[in-house]
């Protein structure tokens, strides 16, 4: 038994070693906090609702950047070997140089990428077998496209005594919204700005999801399999 436990040596993600290893495990619960975060954030700052909780919005943006940048910095630092690391751990980098808040608004729905932390919790399970399969992906669109239409209804509805606004330009305004593009049609009522809320949610929810699809098997090597 002792040769087995010799020739078998416990097998560490690529590019790390145990005290990596337990670095990585210590940073991963508020990084996922860190994640989630993103979508309250992202709400809030694509309602603008001004005053404080715009402040709040922003000041979560850069909270968020910043504790991707600090984990980045910090797994470098203590991985043996930072390029082999760097591979199979694509999306720490990508997450850090594409989302910064220094970005203009018409890029900053690249936030999204910040959610595809999550999945390394979401892998684990089952469910995330059944949420990025075809299927799963299929009444995703159909909830989006419903959210577009009737959103933009609402919207309208909403808006209609202070804004002169047809079927079309609620729909702009919901793909604009989802999408967090942006758009130069704002909400002037309360009304207007809870149906906004509702559709970001939605639009966030939706594209993370179909990168987190594209992305999956990506993320699958990360690890090797059991």
């Amino acid at each position: 038994m002792s040769g087995e436990s010799a020739a078998d040596p416990v097998a560490y993600e690529p590019g790390m070693d145990a005290r990596s290893t337990r670095i990585a495990a210590l940073l991963e619960p508020p990084m996922l906090l860190a994640a989630a975060l993103t979508i309250p954030a992202v709400a809030i700052g694509e309602s603008h609702p001004g005053g404080a909780l715009e402040t709040i919005a922003h000041g979560l943006n850069w909270f968020i950047w910043v504790a991707f940048l600090v984990e980045l910095v910090a797994m470098l630092a203590v991985v043996p070997r930072r390029l082999t690391w760097l591979k199979h751990h694509p999306l720490d980098l990508i997450v850090v140089v594409l989302t910064p808040p220094v970005l203009p608004p018409q890029l900053q729905s690249l936030r999204v990428l910040r959610l595809l932390r999550l999945l390394r919790l979401l892998r684990l399970a089952q469910l995330s077998r059944q949420v990025f399969s075809l299927r799963g992906l299929h009444y995703a669109a159909l909830l989006a496209t419903l959210t577009v239409v009737a959103g933009g209804a609402l919207f309208v509805g909403f808006e209609k005594h202070n804004q002169h606004l047809n079927a079309w330009d609620g729909i702009y305004w919901a793909v604009t919204t989802m999408t967090t593009v942006g758009s130069n049609i704002y909400p002037t009522t309360t009304g207007g700005q809870i149906v906004q809320v509702a559709v970001v949610l939605v639009g966030i929810s939706f594209v993370a999801l179909l990168t987190g699809a594209i992305a999956q098997r990506f993320l699958a090597g990360e690890r090797a399999p059991d």
